[in-house]
């Protein structure tokens, strides 16, 4: 597997004492350059947890974990940083947006930060993201001025302005209608196919049935995995059912 992500023997524990949780217990996961996997399990079974240790966003406890050929944990925290705001995009299930800002200003804001000064290039960059993801006029609307699936895909244009290697998603979906949610999963199944890889946490079977490969956690382990690439991308009812057994199993 030619892997943009690897993870062996990850630990990670919360709290001290008699009191400590070990939220991951030595987890080993791959994620193939260019791969759609989504993370399904029940309510503390350590999936966020999981997203947050592979994308370097939270120190773990033990093992490795490698972003390529470079070690995450053992990059200083400003080198870290880096790999994190050039490599890798982030798209959660509340977009973190500065109301005093329009759409258009949060959106660049974040790469007008690295100290990429030629605005007018950021500014046509995310003209055409936003274009993509089916925003455009919206450029000047304040961030209460919009719908939730309209913010998303605000906040989706923000996580692809420095064209990401991969693009880490924590319940992008959660938050929005069912119609908002089908068309968010069909961009990000859209970039994907251009060649960025996800990891997305999601509850939702009809989510995790638009990845190549759904893996299922439990009590801090990667209980299972369900290889979806067989199956049309057409054969959608197939798809959940497949996932809904999946969740099934490990008591979701």
């Amino acid at each position: 597997m030619n892997s943009i992500i690897t993870g062996r023997n990850i630990v990670k524990t919360f709290g001290k004492g008699n009191e400590q949780v070990k939220a991951l217990n030595g987890v080993n996961v791959e994620i193939a350059k260019g791969e759609f996997v989504a993370v399904m399990g029940p309510s503390g079974s350590g999936k966020s947890t999981l997203l947050f240790a592979l994308s370097g966003m939270d120190e773990i406890t033990g093992g490795s974990v490698k972003f390529g050929d470079t070690e995450l944990s053992k990059l200083r925290e400003n080198a870290l940083a880096d790999v994190r705001r050039t490599k890798m995009g982030f798209v959660f299930q509340q977009p973190t947006m500065l109301k005093n800002l329009n759409l258009l200003d949060n959106i660049i804001l974040h790469a007008a930060h690295e100290g990429k000064k030629d605005t007018a290039k950021l500014t046509q960059k995310a003209k055409a993201l936003m274009k993509k993801t089916g925003i455009t006029g919206l450029e000047s609307r304040d961030t209460t001025e919009v719908s939730g699936g309209q913010l998303q895909r605000a906040g989706i244009c923000r996580a692809l302005m420095n064209a990401p290697e991969i693009l880490f998603a924590d319940e992008p979906t959660g938050a929005l209608n069912s119609k908002s949610a089908e068309e968010i999963m069909g961009l990000l199944v859209d970039i994907n196919k251009e060649g960025t890889a996800i990891l997305l946490v999601t509850h939702d079977a009809k989510v995790a049935a638009r990845a190549d490969r759904v893996l299922f956690t439990k009590d801090g382990n990667i209980v299972s995995e369900l290889p979806l690439q067989k199956f049309s991308g057409r054969d959608m009812e197939v798809r959940v059912e497949k996932v809904l057994a999946g969740m099934a199993a490990v008591g979701i």
